[in-house]
Formats: structure tokens, C-alpha cells, sequence
């Protein structure tokens, strides 16, 4: 018979330092079979429909939510999403056989006063009569700030292994593999947890370089050297979120001895305790790379690509600050461009024609606090709803959203020979598509600004000649040691 598996996702990585909260009208809402929309779109969701397909399950699809990272969510957010997904499974196990759950989770999601949401969620499960049995599998995000219940109360939840997220689908699809290997087989593997007291800012997880590289390495080789191991997550965590399990941690799926997989967890905290100082990064000043980026543009030597992870969109940042933008117009730098996020700008183009002259503010709504609005007279270039297909479907975005994107309505405005693209969502830079879909060629720029930490590589490495990570304010700084911690366990790793 087709085995019956209940299919639910929940996605929202928290800044909890920011003011702005994420309300239920920012999450995109899928229910019941409007799920199997995202067949072949590129997201975790699209890799657990193809297993489900091959393994020919009897779906029951439920709910999906996800936003792009920001404030602590609104309560009702989650219990949307908790009431709809514990009704399914109360209404399944009354009336006829339940076989499994797949979650496609993010692991750092935070609301008003649930700081663990994933774990509250799991907890909920098994407390519902006749499914403390029952398997959950699924996927997290490599970022998730993960607590033992999460992993200890489940039996496959399987980390992405690469930053940028090329590989979140195929994740999904380990995950689902294990939930069918579970219930045709019979046999559940144990889930343990490990944690150092490390945590490391969003720079320092990249996995292509230490510490994360080395870490991603040792948990191949522990799979390779026990085969009775199925998965060993490494966890960056999610350094923004103030929570008691905030920071790097470990988990594995075992079918053989818990106490060996918990021996190698063991040793991979000791090792991340032993190079804590890796993922510590520093940046540079922007003054203090600015005249290397001027010698490479009159060198014709570009893009240059100038990367602001202190407004990492990907991180909760509102994508708004105006560092870059002031220094690309002050030296000037020709043929250069800069995103920002400014919904307010872009409606005050609705009726502008092509060509012509503006006097816009831009930007600083939300970071009014890191910088200024900037004031000037622009040329109008065009405008668009916004939407674009990420020309790379392994784009670390198409993790959080598949390959279609929605930017909101857009406007591309120019000044002093730097093209401005504003939008009205706030998108995560991390796809050429973004630029190319409104008329701004990446490859033709001199310099352009990114509001990211890592996740950007995938797409702008491949065409760029130079990268600076620089330090700017704002609300993503990776300075670790000036956010205001009150809840993450101490003593810890850059704090302590």
C-alpha cells in the first residue's frame, strides 16, 4: 500500500535584535494541494514532491509558510501553522493510518514568545495521542539554531551542507529518502546533539572556506568511517537570534550505537571550540579598499564587487542602508550599481516617463539609525512588477523562494553614472537575474554593491574580478560582541 506521509513547511530565519517585526502578511501561504505547485521550482519543497512521486506516497499536503529572514514573528504565525498541522494529524490518525511527517523547516525561526519554535513544534507533535511513533523527517537550513529536542524527538532532519545553499533540494531529498527507508524497513535511526559554546556571524559559515570547510569534511568522513551513520548535520547557527541554543551545533542519524555517533559529535565541537578564532571575521573599512577598487576600474579590471554584510538581506537586514550608494556617487564611479529597498521611492515613480529628472530621497527608512537618506535628482530608466526566474536553479535564493522571484513593483533610476534599483521587496542579492531582469548587465558594471555575507558567491563569483567584504553600520554587523545578548547561554564564543 502507498505509504500515507503528512507534508507541512515552516521557514522564516529571525533577526531578534531588529525592531521591525515579521507580521502574518509577510509569509507567502500555501494550503492543501496548492503545495504541489512547487513541483520542479528549484526549493527543498520541489526535492521531497519528486521523492514522494518515485515513491509513490499518498500525500496529504498541509501548509506551507515561508518569509524572507526578519524581525521576531508574530505569534500567530506559528500558531497558524501548528493549529493547521496538528488538526491534519488528529484528523488523520481518527480516521485511518498516518505512516509519516515531513517538515521542510528552517531551524533559527523565532516569534514573541516562542524562542525555539522548531522544537515547540515537535514537542506539539508528540503529544498528540498516536503519534509518538510516528517518523518525522524532513529538512533544515545549515543556519538553524538547533536544540536537542529538535533532533533527540526526530528521526531525520537533514542539514543542507552547503553555504551558499546549492544543495537544499537535494537535502530535502535525503531527508525524504530516510522517512521512506523508515517505513518500508521498520527500523528508525536515534537522533543525538552536540553543542560547543562557539557561535560565528554570518561571514565566517561560508563552506568553502574554515572553519566550516574542515567541519563539512570531518562529518563525510565520520559518515564514510560508520556506515551505520546515516547523517551528520553541521550547523553554523544563526548568530542574530538571542536564544538559549543560538550558535554552532552538531547532530547525527544513527541505526547502530548512539554513544559512538555521540563520541564524534563530541569531537567536532572540540575542534570548533579549538578554531573558534576561524570564524571570528573581520572586515576591512570601506576607505580602506576604496583606492584598490579606483586602481582596478581605470585598470578596465571589473566588476569589482563591494560586499555590505552589515545589511545582509539574507540575514533580516531591511536592505535600505546608504553607505555604498553615497560612495559610489562621491568618487563618481561610472557604469556602477546598488539595490536598495524603498518601497516609499518606487511609488513616487508610478507615473515617471524615461528620461526624465526626479528629485528622489532614497533609502534609510528602516536604518535610519546606521545612516542617512540620500537626496538627489535622478533620470528616470524604467519600471517593472518586479518579477524575475533565477537563471541559476541552484541559486542559494531558490532554497528560501524556488526560482520565481517577486521583487514587488521595481524602478531603475540613474545618477552620476550609478544605476539604482529599487524595489519594493526586499530580495536577497544572491542571482545575476536579479540586475539582468531590469536592464542593469552585471558583467557591464564597474562596481557593484551587495547586501549579503556569503550567499551572493554563488552567482557573482563566477563573473567577478575583485571582492571586498568591507564593514559599514548596520543591523548585521559581524561584530559579534555589540548586540545586546540577554537569553543565549553563557559563557560563549565571541562574547566570553
Amino acid at each position: 500500500m502507498s505509504k500515507r506521509v503528512l507534508l507541512a513547511g515552516l521557514f522564516h530565519e529571525t533577526h531578534t535584535f531588529l525592531e521591525t517585526p515579521t507580521k502574518a502578511s509577510d509569509f507567502a501561504v500555501r494550503t492543501g494541494e496548492e503545495l504541489f505547485e512547487a513541483r520542479d521550482d528549484g526549493s527543498p519543497l520541489s526535492g521531497v514532491l519528486q521523492v514522494a512521486d518515485e515513491s509513490g506516497w499518498d500525500v496529504i499536503p498541509v501548509i506551507d509558510m515561508r518569509a524572507t529572514p526578519g524581525g521576531t514573528v508574530e505569534d500567530a504565525v506559528f500558531e497558524q501553522f501548528s493549529d493547521a498541522v496538528l488538526s491534519a494529524v488528529r484528523s488523520r490518525l481518527e480516521s485511518e493510518s498516518l505512516d509519516g511527517i515531513l517538515l521542510i523547516l528552517h531551524g533559527a525561526m523565532v516569534t514573541q514568545s516562542q524562542p525555539d519554535v522548531e522544537g515547540v513544534l515537535i514537542r506539539r507533535l508528540r503529544a498528540v495521542p498516536g503519534a509518538e511513533t510516528i517518523p518525522i523527517c524532513g529538512v533544515l537550513d545549515l543556519h538553524g539554531n538547533i536544540s536537542p529536542i529538535t533532533i533527540e524527538q526526530t528521526q531525520g532532519l537533514i542539514a543542507y551542507r552547503c553555504n551558499p545553499h546549492t544543495d537544499s533540494r537535494e537535502a530535502a531529498q535525503r531527508g525524504s529518502a530516510l522517512l521512506h527507508r523508515i517505513m518500508t524497513e521498520g527500523t528508525a535511526p536515534a537522533g543525538v546533539w552536540d553543542q560547543p559554546p562557539v557561535m560565528w556571524p554570518p561571514t565566517g559559515t561560508g563552506t568553502a572556506d574554515d572553519p566550516m570547510k574542515t567541519l563539512e569534511q570531518m562529518a563525510r568522513e565520520i559518515e564514510q568511517t560508520h556506515p551505520e551513520i546515516f547523517a551528520v548535520n553541521v550547523f553554523a547557527g544563526f548568530s542574530f537570534a538571542d536564544t538559549e541554543h543560538t550558535g554552532v551545533s552538531f547532530s547525527a542519524y544513527t541505526f547502530g550505537d548512539p554513544e559512538v555517533a555521540r563520541r564524534e559529535l563530541a569531537r567536532l565541537s572540540t575542534w570548533s571550540v579549538e578554531h573558534r578564532e576561524s570564524g571570528n571575521k573581520v572586515e576591512p573599512s570601506l576607505e580602506s579598499v576604496l583606492p584598490e577598487v579606483r586602481r582596478l576600474v581605470a585598470a578596465g579590471r571589473t566588476p569589482v564587487i563591494l560586499v555590505e554584510p552589515s545589511d545582509n538581506i539574507g540575514g533580516g537586514a531591511p536592505g535600505d542602508t546608504t553607505t555604498f550608494l553615497k560612495a559610489f556617487l562621491a568618487e563618481p564611479f561610472e557604469n556602477s550599481a546598488v539595490v536598495i529597498n524603498d518601497p516609499a521611492a518606487v511609488s513616487s515613480l508610478a507615473d515617471a516617463k524615461p528620461g526624465e529628472t526626479r528629485t528622489l530621497t532614497i533609502g534609510a527608512a528602516l536604518s535610519s539609525s546606521f545612516c542617512e537618506p540620500v537626496e538627489l535628482d535622478v533620470e528616470f530608466v524604467s519600471s517593472s512588477d518586479g518579477r524575475f526566474e533565477l537563471e541559476d536553479r541552484h541559486s542559494h535564493l531558490a532554497s528560501m523562494n524556488g526560482v520565481h522571484i517577486d521583487m514587488g513593483p521595481s524602478a531603475v533610476v540613474r545618477a552620476r553614472g550609478v544605476s539604482i534599483l529599487l524595489t519594493t521587496r526586499k530580495t536577497p542579492p544572491f542571482d545575476l537575474g536579479q540586475l539582468r531582469s531590469q536592464g542593469i548587465i552585471p558583467e557591464g558594471c564597474s562596481v557593484i554593491g551587495v547586501k549579503a555575507a556569503v550567499a551572493h558567491r554563488q552567482g557573482y563569483d563566477p563573473i567577478t574580478a575583485a571582492t571586498w567584504t568591507v564593514n559599514v553600520p548596520g543591523p548585521c554587523s559581524s561584530d559579534m560582541t555589540g548586540f545586546p545578548f540577554k537569553i543565549v547561554r553563557r559563557p560563549i564564543y565571541p562574547l566570553d
